[in-house]
């Protein structure tokens, strides 16, 4: 058993709010910058918006809700995706100590339906005609649900008026009546395995991280740039990662941004806003490099950038190791003006630091993205844990880890594996779930389900989910993460999931992305759709590299022996992955059973 623990650098008031920092900008610097929207959704156009006026705006939804009968404690329910309104609503219900249960926009009736009886939640804020379809399907199942406020049209506009009678002084006794360890919000997880539970978190839990990171990691990432730092926040509000994100830019004075997406049009937008440090997880990284490699492919100079990315993992290597070659210096020089920089504009050239989260990066993008002129710093953390709870930091990063436990808090390994949290970040428990919030903790200590151990310097790698665990026929206990991880990084590969629990050899199921399959039929001749040549031997080829490269980082026994191409991809809609990105292995083995069957009927 090992445990890690760093010393705390902040200390949370039992008087302090989520609110207290915008409120007290407000009157001490108005004109200063707090955010940039877009003139109107999806134009390149961005204005600022000062710390005054993002004040009044809480403000009027704050008075509107008290004039609405929202009391301290009620919940109020948010689907909608990441944009500026969302923040703004977020806060308003906070300024009056009411409780945010943030629902993803692509939720279905069902789980609309679980999270708004299961919350209780008074009133909701929807963005589109359709979320507010969903959300009255199930208005019987939700009984104490009174208010549905639509923030497509005229509604917010209508709600905000009704509050004019409150008085600022009523705001402030409503506001500061709130106090750190009352509950913020009720995130339900995503439910990877049957139905989501609300995850307790707290004022307390939000500002302990957020300051964590702002005098710890994060310093030099947020506050190590010339002139006022910025991020545009593109994940889902609704998840606690975004969550985390919009409350620590504003506690440490940035300037935030707001973009509805992950799809195509977000990197188009990292030109024009120019964010000095991103926020995000694996995947879209994973795209920006793909469609980094399809546009040199495209130009005819695939092959430069396959030696520019071998050179840029070797640089950072080097970099590790304290030694870089002058013939590797004068190597990384060329590509750093031919290829580098012109990744690092597509970027918004502003940016020297990300942050990660979610999933594992993967060696590779790590390695490769440092080379480039990016430092990714990778980071673990859960909804339980208000995000994050260990982190790299740009002086200090170990690439394949995922750092050293934050400030304030404490990492222990059990006899197991099991990876065990203590900290002012970890949530209350599970909402009216007594069962579950008992055996979440042992001994004070939160219990992950992750798998992973700790170096010498307390540096935390992620082996596998306990749960996750493949024992083959043969006894041998496989965790699936690192070969799905490496496998993923190919530029072919959507998703893929390790099988083979009580099997006699290891095998995956993998699926092909889209838009990288497009360039693939072309360069390759090929012609048809995916479901058309998952048994092509070229495509079969150029898989079997990437598992080949898999199998690497594993023992022989451990390694996948054998493989299937799956004709359609794992999506939210099909019921393959939750909206956190995370697939669910169940639905997935029970959807592909004949091809697992297939796979192993030798």
């Amino acid at each position: 058993m090992r445990e890690y623990s760093s010393p705390a650098k902040a200390e949370i008031s039992d008087e302090a709010r989520l609110t207290d920092t915008l409120f007290a900008r407000a009157a001490g610097e108005p004109k200063a910058i707090a955010a940039r929207r877009q003139e109107q959704a999806g134009s390149g156009q961005w204005r600022d918006v000062t710390v005054e006026r993002l004040h009044a705006d809480i403000v009027g939804y704050a008075k509107a809700l008290i004039n609405a009968g929202i009391e301290q404690g009620d919940r109020v329910a948010l689907m909608s995706r990441t944009r500026y309104e969302w923040t703004v609503i977020d806060y308003a219900i906070w300024s009056i100590g009411a409780v945010t249960v943030p629902i993803y926009e692509t939720s279905s009736a069902e789980q609309i339906q679980w999270i708004l009886s299961d919350s209780g939640a008074k009133a909701a804020f929807v963005e589109t005609p359709d979320h507010a379809e969903r959300v009255e399907s199930i208005r019987e199942q939700a009984p104490e649900l009174t208010k549905v406020w639509r923030f497509d049209g005229d509604d917010l506009e209508k709600l905000v008026a009704t509050g004019t009678g409150i008085s600022d002084e009523d705001l402030e006794k409503r506001r500061t009546a709130v106090k750190a360890d009352d509950l913020a919000t009720l995130i339900y997880t995503s439910g990877t395995t049957g139905r989501p539970k609300g995850c307790e978190l707290t004022h307390r839990n939000f500002l302990f991280i957020a300051h964590a990171a702002l005098e710890g990691p994060a310093k030099p990432i947020i506050l190590g740039h010339e002139g006022a730092p910025s991020t545009l926040l593109f994940l889902p509000l609704a998840h606690v990662f975004a969550r985390f994100v919009q409350v620590m830019v504003i506690e440490g004075k940035a300037v935030l941004g707001h973009f509805p997406s992950t799809g195509p049009d977000l990197i188009d937008q990292f030109s024009v806003f120019k964010p000095t440090f991103l926020l995000a997880v694996p995947r879209v990284f994973e795209k920006v490099f793909t469609k980094a490699q399809q546009k040199a492919e495209a130009e005819g100079k695939g092959k430069i950038f396959n030696i520019a990315a071998d050179t840029a993992i070797e640089y950072s290597k080097a970099l590790g190791k304290g030694n870089v070659p002058l013939t590797l210096k004068l190597k990384h020089g060329l590509f750093k003006k031919l290829v580098y920089s012109k990744l690092m504009d597509r970027l918004g050239g502003e940016a020297r630091y990300a942050v990660s989260g979610g999933s594992a990066l993967g060696d590779r993008l790590g390695h490769f993205f440092r080379g480039a002129g990016l430092t990714i710093i990778e980071g673990y953390g859960l909804t339980e844990t208000t995000a994050p709870t260990s982190v790299n930091s740009p002086g200090f990063n170990k690439i394949g880890t995922v750092g050293q436990p934050m400030p304030g808090t404490t990492i222990k390994i059990g006899d197991d594996g099991e990876i065990l949290l203590k900290g002012d970040h970890i949530m209350v428990g599970y909402w009216q779930n007594e069962k579950a919030s008992k055996e979440a903790f042992e001994d004070g200590f939160y219990r992950t389900g992750d798998l992973g151990s700790l170096d010498d310097d307390g540096f935390l790698s992620i082996t596998g989910r306990k749960k996750e665990i493949i024992v083959t026929a043969g006894g041998k206990n496989v965790a699936p993460a690192v070969l799905e991880d490496r496998i993923r990084a190919h530029a072919l590969v959507s998703q893929c999931m390790v099988v083979g629990d009580n099997r006699k050899f290891i095998a995956a199921l993998i699926t092909i992305d889209p838009e990288s399959f497009a360039l693939w039929k072309d360069q390759n001749g090929k012609s048809g759709e995916i479901a058309d040549l998952t048994e092509d031997a070229d495509l079969q080829a150029a898989i079997q590299g990437a598992v080949d490269d898999a199998n690497k980082a594993v023992s022989k026994a451990e390694g996948i022996k054998k493989f299937k191409i799956l004709p359609s991809d794992f999506t939210e809609e099909g019921g393959q992955m939750t909206a956190s990105l995370k697939v669910k292995r169940h639905v997935v083995s029970k959807q592909w059973s004949k091809e697992i069957e297939d796979i192993y009927d030798v």
